[in-house]
């Protein structure tokens, strides 16, 4: 790849309005603008564009003329419209308010992020006071929409907690007025029937964790003595699949989805992780690199891997679902239909550690099983290390000093691509983030070093793989990011204030 210089060009001023550029081909280089408008040119086309060369009666001066590439022809309000489409959740206050409920799990992970506690700690438990005033806090937030998360340890270890915070929040809500919504991250391995109709009875939407076939994810998630964790897995996915049946719930809509943390022993099997999760009748898959929390950090040797690996895996993956799709399969990948929804639609799904600024503080809120309030999840595991860095108080401080904290402020700076040193010039800067609590936790610092940073790489790398199938166009393809990206709502999982 011959890489352009702007130096040989000599771009003349006056001409095009504010642009970012990328050289994604041989000959393709992909351009985006403020508001994430962008162009796939030729090198000649580029070439004619940052000189100010462009015929003025051309085709291809109409085409950036359309997506507010000239200054001659710039619609500002067309821009800030576009601009507040993308930021609109910048004032909404936290929605996601993750509730560890226990430490404990039966379950031992060998990259274990949540600093797991062993069966008989107990004292790792939320009680229910701490988790009526979890609710409290979490009701108190200025957004409209409230998740309730269960995670661990394993929440079903304190499932009595678990009733509590549901019934309580439920209860609470009638005079508050959310849209409330309750989900679950969990093993399965302790569901039982019981468990899942109080579960499907409140409307709590479950979620596991499947890391690939049934011999790799038993050697990274193991389950104690003679139990088989995949099989306890698989079996609780088809039964929750089958209760949805019952309910009579769209069953493309309505299934459990599964997370995956890719190791180094995951990066050869791509296509046999695909093929688990559709065997499974998973309709997505979330190709995720392994993060350096919690135990993670202790087996770094034996997990981790050049983020250069990750990315080939990335390709032959969704290269593979890419063909399922066009045989029929229902399959996606969910990093690919975050960034192809900003991309292709000008709108943000609001994953909150993918967005400018991050969701930490501002989208998210993490509750420890002692009351502890953090920014986000990360935060919470790094407290697990005896570093507080991210604590912003606790159940009984009151909400606005909460989300007022220096830290939620320093971290929603931190996290804003428009003044990162290397994010500010970079062309995916409008559909990208970063993680403030990862960049602490892998550089020393909120504001990371974007050049050096393992998630920075990842998402570069994975915008440059669908910018080069945008560039192909082909029609196929096309079609399927198109339903990728089609946000279609679960409303059965949420609460209305009137209900």
């Amino acid at each position: 790849m011959r890489p352009i210089n702007l130096v040989e060009i000599q771009p003349r001023s006056g001409t095009q309005a504010f642009f970012r550029w990328r050289q994604i081909g041989e000959d393709t280089i992909l351009v985006t603008n403020l508001e994430g408008n962008w162009l796939i040119l030729t090198r000649d086309e580029f070439t004619q564009f940052a000189r100010g060369e462009v015929p003025p009666d051309s085709p291809f001066h109409q085409r950036l003329i359309d997506k507010n590439f000239l200054r001659s022809h710039y619609d500002v309000q067309a821009a800030a419209e576009r601009v507040k489409a993308r930021k609109y959740f910048v004032h909404g206050g936290p929605l996601l308010h993750v509730m560890v409920v226990t430490l404990r799990c039966n379950e031992t992970c060998v990259y274990c992020h949540a600093s797991r506690a062993n069966m008989d700690a107990v004292e790792t438990d939320m009680s229910p006071e701490t988790a009526r005033k979890a609710v409290d806090l979490a009701l108190s937030s200025t957004n409209g929409f409230v998740t309730i998360e269960f995670q661990g340890g394993e929440p079903l270890v304190n499932f009595p907690v678990v009733k509590e915070i549901i019934e309580y929040a439920t209860e609470r809500n009638k005079e508050i007025g959310k849209r409330l919504e309750f989900t679950m991250v969990s093993n399965f391995s302790l569901l039982d029937e019981d468990k899942l109709r109080y579960l499907m009875e409140h409307k709590v939407q479950l979620c596991t964790s499947i890391d690939g076939p049934e011999e790799l994810h038993n050697a990274q998630r193991k389950l104690p003595q003679t139990h088989n964790a995949f099989q306890a897995a698989a079996k609780w996915i088809k039964r929750v699949n089958e209760a949805y049946v019952e309910m009579g719930l769209d069953s493309t809509l309505y299934h459990v989805e599964a997370l995956m943390t890719t190791t180094k022993a995951t990066l050869d099997q791509y296509k046999q992780v695909v093929d688990t999760y559709v065997g499974l009748g998973c309709k997505t898959i979330f190709l995720r690199p392994i993060d350096p929390f919690g135990f993670a950090e202790r087996a770094r040797l034996r997990l981790e891997y050049p983020r250069s690996k990750y990315l080939e895996f990335y390709r032959n993956a969704v290269d593979y679902m890419i063909e399922l799709n066009k045989q029929g399969v229902e399959i996606l990948e969910r990093y690919a239909a975050i960034f192809l929804t900003k991309i292709l639609r000008g709108e943000d799904p609001n994953f909150l550690d993918n967005r400018s600024p991050a969701g930490a503080g501002i989208g998210q809120l993490a509750y420890s099983y002692d009351g502890n309030v953090y920014t986000c999840d990360e935060g919470r595991m790094l407290a697990a290390s005896q570093d507080d860095t991210f604590l912003l108080g606790t159940v009984d401080t009151p909400y606005r000093q909460i989300v007022g904290h220096e830290t939620v402020r320093a971290m929603t700076i931190a996290t804003n691509l428009d003044q990162q040193p290397d994010c500010v010039n970079c062309a995916y800067n409008p559909y990208c983030g970063t993680n403030a609590a990862y960049n602490y936790k892998a550089q020393g610092s909120i504001f990371g070093r974007m050049r050096d940073n393992n998630v920075c790489a990842v998402h570069k790398g994975i915008q440059d793989y669908l910018f080069e199938k945008l560039a192909e166009n082909d029609p196929q393809v096309m079609k399927i990011f198109d339903r990728w990206t089609t946000i279609r709502p679960r409303e059965h999982f949420v609460q209305e204030p009137d209900a």
